[in-house]
């Protein structure tokens, strides 16, 4: 298959090519540098394991996404532009794997596979695959629904599981019930996000990073350790992704999306996220992912009050521009400002999850009280945008 490039177009174009090719000889250099074992081994006995596997995953990804894009470009398998979409170019969709590489490389290179963590990652592989696939050959909406909710049992059939209600066989077939809604519901509202340059793996970064502050002062070592991972993983893709007023050179495609989102909600699901309640604990995932919930739970009341969906099946199919971050690009004229809108309002949620790990059941519901004031503004200011 032959390529055309024209200075839009071309992955390696001396245009495109000359800005990152110091990114990929750095980033290759930086990996030999890391995977050496005197290297790895300083990093340890000077207590920096989470540094050496955040910049494991960072340069993992960076030196991988290039490659990536060559063989989007390679075999067409591009983000071809249409009136749903918002970018006017061909753009390689396949960032996930890139992603993918310097995540499970940087926990592998580091032996760091706890048993709780394999029923994560295979489960998370398979949603990869899934989503590759359907970036090549777009696949039923019902079928990737299947994928979630297998991929949602393989974790729960490991023992992880929601402890809200209490224990009993009521109980806790309500907690896993509520981790498979969780665990789909979560994975698909990040799918959702991934609509603009940088908002997918902006959201991974900080969402990522709250909970790896949470998980090292809960002494959750592991835990921070994965989530640092994810850290790593998404700013090495960034560049790429994210380039200011520049068209993104690759995407990170359904199968990179839904397995960030994915890994992301098992992540709150392992996690004890406070020392007093029940109540508290699941708070603070449902602040760090506030973001995602609000848009979720937006677009679907939205739809049905307006008739654009009847059915289930209507709204696994329905696709629009009727997501947060196209509604606040309407209200504020400009795709950077919304991004950076959506940015903040996550680091505002972010920051109250922080002050949770010793919070009382009141705090904790004032915190999410305040969190849907914040919600509430924010509705109020996309509204009054598509009114003018």
């Amino acid at each position: 298959m032959k390529v055309i490039e024209t200075p839009l177009t071309a992955p390696f174009s001396a245009i495109r090519w000359r800005w990152m090719t110091p990114l990929v000889i750095g980033a290759m250099f930086g990996v030999a540098v890391l995977t050496s074992p005197v290297v790895r081994t300083l990093f340890q006995l000077e207590g920096l394991r989470w540094l050496y596997i955040f910049l494991l995953a960072f340069l993992g990804t960076g030196a991988l996404t290039p490659l990536m894009v060559w063989v989007g470009h390679r075999w067409n398998l591009v983000d071809a532009p249409a009136d749903r979409k918002i970018h006017l170019i061909p753009t390689p969709r396949l960032g996930g794997l890139a992603l993918y590489g310097g995540f499970v490389g940087s926990l592998l290179l580091n032996s760091i596979v706890p048993d709780w963590m394999v029923a994560i990652l295979i489960a998370g592989s398979l949603l990869l695959i899934i989503g590759v696939i359907d970036d090549i050959r777009e696949l039923p909406a019902s079928v990737k629904l299947l994928g979630q909710l297998l991929a949602a049992g393989i974790v729960i059939a490991s023992g992880k599981v929601l402890t809200l209600f209490p224990a009993g066989p009521l109980g806790e077939t309500a907690n896993i019930l509520l981790t498979l809604l969780w665990i789909v519901g979560i994975t698909n509202a990040f799918n959702f996000f991934d609509g603009m340059d940088g908002l997918a793996t902006g959201l991974a970064v900080l969402m990522a990073g709250f909970m790896g502050v949470v998980a090292f002062e809960t002494n959750q070592a592991g835990l921070g350790w994965l989530a640092v991972a994810m850290m790593g993983a998404g700013l090495g893709f960034l560049p790429y992704n994210f380039r200011g007023t520049k068209p993104a050179v690759i995407f990170l495609g359904d199968g990179g999306s839904t397995f960030i989102g994915f890994t992301l909600a098992c992540l709150a699901v392992k996690g004890n996220w406070a020392d007093s309640s029940p109540i508290v604990s699941f708070s603070n995932p449902l602040l760090i992912f506030g973001i995602l919930i609000y848009d979720m739970v937006h677009i679907t009341v939205e739809r049905v009050l307006t008739g654009k969906v009847t059915s289930v099946k209507e709204w696994l199919d329905y696709v629009g521009k009727d997501h947060l971050h196209h509604r606040l690009e309407r209200a504020l004229g400009s795709r950077q400002a919304s991004v950076a809108m959506i940015f903040l309002f996550t680091i505002c949620l972010g920051l109250a999850a922080l002050t949770l790990r010793h919070a009382g059941p009141m705090e904790a519901m004032l915190l999410l009280i305040q969190a849907g004031l914040i919600a509430g503004m924010i509705t109020v200011l996309e509204i009054s945008g598509r009114r003018r």
